[in-house]
């Protein structure tokens, strides 16, 4: 299945690590549903970003298991392979 990196360019206002976990298990909750898997997040407080590495069909597919587990769907995501 291919893979994918999501890029959220904005942490929601008030948003921290424990936000952040919150809404990863989330998408674990409903990701079967759409034969995906969200393998890994990291959050760049500073930065105000946050990244998701997604093992799902496609990317509109990706988009909908975060649109459902908790609305905040990625500004940008790409097909990326592991080296």
């Amino acid at each position: 299945m291919p893979l994918f990196m999501d890029v959220h360019r904005t942490v929601p206002d008030g948003a921290d690590a424990t936000a952040v976990a919150q809404a990863h298990q989330a998408d674990l909750k409903v990701q079967e549903k759409y034969s995906t898997r969200y393998l890994k997040y990291w959050l760049d407080i500073d930065a105000g970003k946050i990244f998701c590495l997604v093992d799902a069909p496609d990317a509109e597919t990706a988009h909908a298991v975060h649109r459902e587990a908790h609305g905040l769907v990625a500004d940008e995501i790409y097909p990326v392979v592991q080296g």
